[in-house]
């Protein structure tokens, strides 16, 4: 091997030395998508508010569908079996209790379906629906937020509203 075989630099051999190395080639260039321009969503016409009715509000019960095209009983369905539930102990109770007597009221409309657990805490599925009606009923300002672990609670407007 001559001088000229090694860096000038580093003094190692061209072979392996960085400065006898050329630079790596530029990455190819990432190919250009064409894509269609976003589109935004209208937006949406408000509507006229609806006549007063004179009353405290209703909240109607829905039916279950039992020929057999549905297989678990809908969220919405169990909101007015809580409220009535609750109206009838006097605003609030504990969940373990209102659980109990929540099946043995809906039974005749719960389906086969809502006997299934969930994964991962195995919660039979009706129960399941049935926190999630209360969330709804909680947004919909009829249930107090919790306060206290294990209670639900009406609020003045849940209190006041007629379940049908």
């Amino acid at each position: 091997m001559t001088t000229s075989d090694f860096c000038e630099l580093c003094e190692l051999p061209l072979a392996t030395c960085v400065h006898g190395q050329p630079p790596p080639p530029p990455p190819p260039p990432k190919p250009v998508r064409q894509t269609a321009p976003r589109r935004t969503a209208a937006p949406r016409a408000r509507g006229t508010a609806a006549p007063a009715v004179s009353g405290p509000p209703r909240l109607k019960r829905a039916v279950a569908l039992t020929n057999g095209t549905r297989k678990r009983t809908p969220q919405t369905e169990f909101k007015p079996y809580i409220v009535a539930l609750l109206q009838e102990v006097g605003g609030e109770q504990h969940v373990d209790d209102l659980f109990a007597e929540l099946e043995a009221r809906m039974e005749p409309i719960l389906l086969p379906g809502d006997y299934e657990t969930m994964p991962p805490q195995n919660e039979v599925r009706w129960r399941y629906n049935a926190r999630w009606a209360r969330k709804a009923l909680v947004d919909d300002g009829l249930l107090m937020p919790p306060r206290r672990p294990g209670f639900w609670e009406l609020t003045s407007e849940g209190r006041a509203i007629i379940v049908d």
